[in-house]
């Protein structure tokens, strides 16, 4: 079984817009709302593509309760944690006229030590009966930021697989718990490195150093794939840089709300079913890049993603410190 854990659920509204201008009232031709969160989209990828998950987190009021009726409606099997202020509402605008996106995320609500114990307690019970857990998005108000670390510290003493994707100082303290597997994209990688990439070799060397800072494999995506920092296959071998990516040309995106959640989804469903690291990645990949052909986060075609899974590009790149 696979654990997403989403401890700042929404409900997401995707609307599209053409020519979308601030200052100015708009018609949607199309809108979507359904159960988000980063985990969430995970859970929800997870499911189409036919892994054994179960989504966890935070829910309150109205919100959540109808966060968790549409997940049961969708099949995604979840076990929430009940808390008193409201779960919160995020839009993300669309304008297919330029392609352009434009996200208002709330907050969320406040969330009390009480309530966060016991959801320490429903997560220890069901990690009894878990492989791998993804820890994904941001944290509720009065969250201590330390939450995903010792979670992954408590998670790591019964075995359990361990995946993060969030940001600031919840992922640099996350790292430090060290966890299995930490899959920013570029923008939070090099906040979390403290600097700037300019050019793939940046990108080689900040995966690495995302694994000096205490995360045992490193992941960075991007808007056409992701740079790797892996284990090696042989017990005595070394480290493995990967860069996976997307033909130019290949996909055509028409959005790409929650396609580094589709990504991960991917990838965890491939870990999981033990194929080998390329093919995880690759099929990570290729699950991020058919989500951009939807409006709405976490949505995949698997016959897609695996029509597309033949033009993925994997290479692999030597260490900078090992060229010459």
């Amino acid at each position: 079984m696979i654990i997403t854990v989403t401890l700042n659920t929404a409900i997401d509204k995707t609307l599209s817009v053409p020519n979308f201008r601030l200052g100015r009232r708009h018609r949607t031709v199309e809108q979507t709302t359904m159960p988000g969160g980063k985990g969430v989209n995970v859970a929800r990828v997870l499911k189409t593509l036919g892994a054994p998950v179960i989504a966890t987190g935070l829910a309150g009021g109205a919100t959540g309760t109808r966060i968790v009726d549409q997940l049961t409606q969708l099949s995604v099997l979840s076990d929430f944690v009940r808390i008193r202020e409201e779960s919160r509402t995020n839009t993300a605008v669309i304008d297919p006229t330029t392609g352009e996106q434009t996200e208002i995320n709330e907050r969320g609500p406040k969330v009390g030590a009480q309530e966060i114990e016991l959801f320490v307690d429903k997560l220890l019970y069901l990690a009894k009966g878990a492989s791998m857990c993804v820890f994904a998005g941001s944290l509720p108000r009065d969250v201590e930021i330390d939450v995903y670390a010792r979670l992954i510290r408590e998670l790591r003493r019964l075995g359990v697989l361990t995946v993060v994707d969030t940001d600031g100082d919840p992922l640099r303290r996350a790292v430090r718990a060290e966890p299995d597997v930490v899959s920013p994209n570029v923008l939070e990688a090099e906040e979390l490195v403290g600097h700037e990439f300019n050019d793939d070799e940046d990108r080689v060397i900040a995966v690495r150093e995302m694994v000096g800072l205490g995360a045992r494999e490193a992941i960075m995506t991007m808007p056409d794939g992701c740079f790797a920092h892996m284990l090696p296959s042989e017990p005595n071998g070394e480290p493995c840089l990967y860069r996976i990516n997307v033909p130019a040309g290949a996909v055509e995106p028409r959005a790409t709300v929650g396609s580094g959640d589709a990504f991960l989804a991917g990838y965890v469903a491939a870990r999981y079913n033990e194929r080998p690291t390329a093919e995880c990645l690759a099929y990570g990949v290729a699950c991020g890049a058919e989500s951009t052909q939807h409006l709405g986060a976490g949505l995949v075609d698997p016959a897609r993603v695996e029509r597309l899974l033949d033009e993925i590009e994997v290479q692999r790149p030597e260490s900078p410190a090992e060229v010459g």
